[in-house]
């Protein structure tokens, strides 16, 4: 197998057998990774002058990767979040390869080697209940999509799901009556119910009375009858708070996304007591230390702990236990 071939055969490998088969990695991994490489061999190819069908294993060296990620900064303004995906994606193909040709293993190591890029992790943005209260209050219920509107954004409030996990809901996802709750596949493919408040299960049931579809018909179609895409979710969500912050100024200074709707909903789990396990739990999160970012954001809980600390300008008093036996206790 010449070095040509080699690079087109071990790419249609790592995402067929490797990825789909062995992995059986979910579709929006594939996708991501197909965007990868789509990215990197057409900035191979403007790089070098030779079209992908004749670049080398030999071409795709530590130097280029490293330039391809800074160029996804400079010219595209991805974030290093963004860049730090498409290095994982670069790398798990290179581990294939590692297997696959060994006698370029020092090339591979260079590549694997390759750091992550650390950058700021700003506090979470989330809404406040008069904030999330004035969104909700925005879409007119007066015509279909607006009542549409009212329950997407509803439920994405109350259950803290995924915008992907939203676009993927059912008719049947949703059980209504005793253990009201709705059903969604999560990252993973991992599959989880999350209940639903009294408010939701009324609004949801005059939804799906008035949507009158087929249990496999799309939750919350669009104007064609079609699946809600996620940039259709988020104009949504544009939408409806452009008009809430005509009633709620503090809405001006945020940006508000779907997963920013997603960060409210662990807020406010939080402010009433419910344990970091349990959010995680509810969130479908691998771990509860995922969970720590709500701890950090979460002035309320700060300003807590510190109205349990005394002023420090106050002089410092004399212990004096509250009761005698302790009084004696301590004499001895």
């Amino acid at each position: 197998m010449n070095a040509v071939a080699n690079l087109a055969v071990l790419l249609e490998a790592f995402f067929t057998d490797r990825l789909m088969r062995q992995r059986k990695a979910s579709p929006h991994t594939v996708a991501s990774y197909r965007d990868t490489f789509r990215l990197f061999l057409r900035f191979a190819r403007n790089r070098l002058h030779r079209p992908p069908s004749q670049l080398t294993l030999d071409d795709l060296d530590a130097p280029l990767v490293g330039a391809f990620l800074d160029d996804l900064q400079k010219k595209r303004g991805n974030s290093f979040r963004t860049r730090n995906a498409r290095l994982a994606a670069i790398r798990s193909f290179f581990n294939y390869v590692a297997l696959q040709e060994p006698a370029h293993s020092a090339l591979i190591q260079r590549v694997l080697a390759m750091p992550n890029q650390r950058g700021e992790r700003k506090v979470i943005a989330f809404l406040t209940p008069p904030e999330i209260d004035a969104l909700l209050t925005a879409p007119d219920r007066n015509t279909w999509s607006g009542r549409r509107d009212r329950t997407l954004l509803l439920l994405m409030v109350q259950t803290g799901l995924r915008v992907s996990e939203v676009v993927g809901l059912r008719c049947d996802d949703v059980v209504l009556g005793t253990g009201a709750h709705v059903r969604c596949q999560g990252k993973g493919r991992k599959e989880r119910c999350t209940p639903l408040r009294r408010d939701a299960v009324d609004i949801l049931r005059h939804w799906l009375r008035e949507r009158g579809a087929a249990s496999t018909e799309p939750l919350f179609p669009n104007a064609r009858g079609a699946t809600l895409s996620r940039d259709g979710i988020a104009y949504i969500l544009s939408k409806h708070t452009a008009v809430a912050r005509k009633c709620c100024p503090s809405l001006a200074r945020k940006r508000v996304s779907p997963h920013v709707l997603r960060h409210s909903m662990a807020m406010d789990l939080l402010h009433h007591g419910v344990d970091r396990s349990v959010i995680a739990l509810w969130l479908g999160h691998e771990s509860a230390e995922t969970t720590q970012m709500y701890l950090h954001a979460s002035l309320e809980l700060k300003e807590q702990a510190l109205a349990r600390t005394a002023p420090r300008h106050l002089p410092a008093g004399r212990y004096r236990p509250d009761d005698r036996i302790l009084a004696f206790l301590n004499s001895l």
